[in-house]
């Protein structure tokens, strides 16, 4: 079923939601290895990554297109965007975890569909709603908020929303499959990734501590299978479904952040995230009726 049907699927909501519960609840992962440097982190996402994908797509036989893709420079060079973007994002996502910026990394992943609308009227010409402007709006004067509070702008939350919405906008121009254009991604990163982990030799966590070990080898399968589940929930999904079922991970995030982690909320974040939520209700309510006007 294409991502555009009408109709949703016990199936869809299953891979949907348990990718989100699992992208919600990476941060406990992440907090584990705090102490490690992000970039180490980072680097066995990406090495680990490989052969979970690659498995995959040979098990489901598209290995074909992965042959036209590397045949082609202009999806190489694409592949080779996404890759940045993608890499920036986790890099940032790990630091935030590890320095007490979790409730940042909420805040970024929640006004991340706002910032994709607002690149796709602006690079695309799409025509948006006055409740889409409404929710952009309400969500920008919340980051105003947190800025004047705080005295800085909460860059973490702001390059996480960037990089996701750069490479959210970059990906579909990809013309290939989710999971071989993944593929793609993390093979070029592969070749700078083992590069790093080879520079740092015994000076990494990597076969140092056990703990570690056992942790940053299981960075494929936190990485991928979220992934895999992802892409096989949009299938059987509405795109209005999709659109609200991706507040859950930052939810999940905002709870892990303040209850588990101890983040202070603070007045401040009292104020903005409220904004944020009655932002994307404006957001959801458009998603709505698009669909209903659809059908």
């Amino acid at each position: 079923m294409a991502q555009g049907q009408s109709e949703d699927t016990p199936a869809g909501f299953a891979y949907a939601i348990s990718a989100y519960v699992l992208w919600g609840g990476l941060p406990l992962y992440l907090k584990a290895l705090e102490h490690l440097d992000p970039a180490e982190v980072v680097a066995h996402r990406v090495v680990w990554s490989l052969p979970i994908i690659g498995l995959l797509i040979w098990a489901t036989g598209r290995t074909g297109d992965l042959r036209v893709a590397f045949r082609s420079p202009s999806m190489l060079a694409m592949a080779a965007l996404t890759s940045v973007f993608i890499s920036i994002n986790w890099g940032v996502y790990v630091w935030a975890i590890a320095n007490e910026r979790a409730l940042d990394g909420a805040l970024g992943y929640y006004i991340n569909p706002l910032f994709s609308i607002f690149l796709g009227a602006v690079l695309l010409g799409e025509r948006l709603s006055a409740l889409k402007w409404a929710a952009v709006a309400l969500a920008s004067a919340a980051v105003v908020v947190l800025t004047v509070a705080q005295g800085s702008l909460p860059w973490p939350a702001i390059a996480l929303m960037l990089s996701w919405g750069g490479y959210a906008f970059c990906k579909r121009r990809l013309p290939i499959g989710p999971n071989q254009g993944f593929f793609l991604e993390v093979t070029i990163l592969s070749v700078p990734a083992l590069a790093y982990l080879l520079w740092l030799g015994g000076d990494g966590a990597f076969l140092d501590d056990p703990r570690d070990t056992w942790l940053l080898a299981c960075a494929g399968l936190v990485t991928a299978i979220p992934l895999i589940l992802y892409v096989n929930g949009a299938k059987l999904l509405r795109l209005s479904t999709i659109g609200i079922l991706q507040y859950i991970a930052p939810t999940l995030i905002m709870l892990v952040a303040v209850f588990i982690f101890r983040e202070p909320f603070g007045p401040a974040r009292a104020i903005a995230f409220p904004m944020i939520w009655g932002a994307l209700a404006l957001y959801s309510v458009a998603l709505i009726r698009e669909a209903r006007r659809a059908n």
